[in-house]
C-alpha cells in the first residue's frame, strides 16, 4: 500500500471539504448569524483538524486531531437536526447534508481504526541513519581511524 504524502489526498479530506462547501451553500442566506457561524465552524473544524492532524508528525498527535474532527463532524449533524426542526433547512437539504456528515464520521473512523493497527509512528520519531560525527571532525582536521581503532594523520 502506498503512503499518502499529502493531507489532501486522504478521502476523508476531501468528503471533508465537500461537506463544508454545502453547509456553507445551504445556509448562506440564513439570517441567525450566530447558528450560522457556528454550523460552519464546526464543518470547517472537521477539515482542518484532519490537515493539522497529517502535518503534527506523531501518530498520536494524528489520533487526537482525528478525534476532535470525528466529534466536530457529530456537532454538525447535531446543529443540522435543529436547522430541519426551525426550519432553516428542507428535509431534502437536511438528508443530504446529514448522509454527508455521516460518510465523514464514517471515514475517520475507519481511518483511526486502520492508524491504530498500523505500524506508522510519524516523522518526528522515524529513526534516522547516524552519522559518525566524530569521524567527519577528524577526516576535516586531516585524521583517519585505522580498522584497529587506531588513529593517525594522514599522509598528504
Amino acid at each position: 500500500m502506498a503512503t499518502i504524502q499529502r493531507f489532501e489526498d486522504l478521502v476523508m479530506f476531501k468528503k471533508a471539504r465537500e461537506l463544508t462547501k454545502a453547509v456553507y451553500e445551504a445556509l448562506s442566506t440564513c439570517k441567525d448569524y450566530g447558528f450560522r457561524d457556528q454550523i460552519q465552524r464546526a464543518s470547517v473544524s472537521i477539515v482542518s483538524n484532519i490537515a493539522e492532524g497529517f502535518e503534527s508528525g506523531t501518530k498520536q498527535e494524528f489520533l487526537n486531531y482525528l478525534y476532535i474532527a470525528k466529534a466536530s463532524a457529530g456537532e454538525v449533524r447535531a446543529q443540522l437536526y435543529v436547522a430541519y426542526d426551525i426550519k432553516y433547512l428542507n428535509i431534502e437539504t437536511f438528508k443530504h447534508l446529514n448522509l454527508q456528515a455521516e460518510e465523514c464520521s464514517r471515514l475517520i473512523a475507519s481511518f483511526v481504526k486502520k492508524l491504530k493497527a498500523g505500524g506508522m509512528i510519524g516523522t518526528q520519531l522515524k529513526q534516522e541513519p547516524k552519522k559518525d560525527v566524530v569521524a567527519e571532525l577528524m577526516q576535516k582536521a586531516g585524521y583517519t581511524r585505522l580498522p584497529n581503532g587506531q588513529v593517525v594523520e594522514k599522509e598528504i
